[in-house]
C-alpha cells in the first residue's frame, strides 16, 4: 500500500498528462468535514452526470462481469462510459474503465479519499480478449482524489500518459478512438474533468 494519497498516481512517462483541481474553503472545519464526506459518497456513486451538470459523457457503474450495479463503487468495478456519437464495436458501443483501486489515506491532520481507473477490456467479452475498450491505451490512468485539510476541502483528477488507443485490430475503432482521444487529448476531457471535480465538492 502506497503511503499518501499521491503515491499512487504513476509516473509520467509518454502522451498528456493533466492535473485539474478545484477547492472550497467554507467557514469552520465541522462544515469542511461535512464537505468532504459528502464528496467521498459522490465519489463511489453512479452519480458522476447527475452531479456534473451539462457533461458531455454518462457513466454507468458496473461489477466484473459488465453488469450495471446499485451501491457504492468497490476495487474491481467498471465504469461503461457512453461517449455522444459512434462507439467502438470492441466496447460494443462504450468506452470501459476499471477501478485499480480505492484507498482511504485519512490521518489525524488531514483526510483523502482516493480512486484509481484505467482503460480496460469489455468485460462482457471472453475474459482472453486483453484488448482495452476505450480512446486511450491502457497505459493512462485517471486518479481520483477528495482531500481535506483544515477548512480546505479539494477534489482533483489527474491523468498520465494519455495516448489514443490506435492499437485496435478494427480500422473502424482505430478511427473513432484516433479521433476522440485526440479531441480529448486536446482539452474536451480537462472540461469534464473540472465539471466533475467541482460538482464532488459542490462548488458553484
Amino acid at each position: 500500500m502506497a503511503s499518501s494519497a499521491r503515491d499512487i498516481i504513476p509516473q509520467q512517462k509518454e502522451g498528456n498528462q493533466s492535473n485539474i483541481i478545484e477547492k472550497i474553503n467554507p467557514k469552520n472545519e465541522e462544515q469542511a468535514k461535512q464537505i468532504f464526506n459528502e464528496a467521498k459518497k459522490r465519489l463511489l456513486s453512479d452519480s458522476w452526470k447527475e452531479i456534473s451538470g451539462d457533461i458531455s459523457a454518462s457513466f454507468t457503474l458496473t461489477n466484473a462481469e459488465g453488469e450495471k450495479i446499485e451501491r457504492d463503487a468497490q476495487t474491481g468495478d467498471y465504469f461503461k462510459i457512453d461517449i455522444p456519437g459512434p462507439g467502438t464495436k470492441t466496447g460494443e458501443g462504450y468506452d470501459w474503465v476499471r477501478i485499480e483501486a480505492i484507498e482511504d489515506y485519512s490521518t489525524a491532520s488531514a483526510e483523502n479519499e482516493s480512486f484509481g481507473v484505467r482503460p480496460a477490456p469489455n468485460p462482457h467479452k471472453n475474459a482472453g480478449d486483453k484488448e482495452a475498450a476505450h480512446f486511450f491505451k491502457d497505459e493512462a490512468t485517471s486518479n481520483f482524489l477528495i482531500e481535506r485539510k483544515g477548512t480546505i476541502v479539494s477534489a482533483a483528477v489527474y491523468g498520465r500518459n494519455e495516448k489514443p488507443n490506435l492499437t485496435t485490430e478494427k480500422l473502424s475503432d482505430k478511427v473513432r478512438n484516433a479521433v476522440v482521444g485526440t479531441t480529448a487529448v486536446m482539452g474536451l476531457s480537462i472540461i469534464q474533468w473540472k465539471k466533475l471535480a467541482k460538482g464532488l465538492i459542490g462548488k458553484k
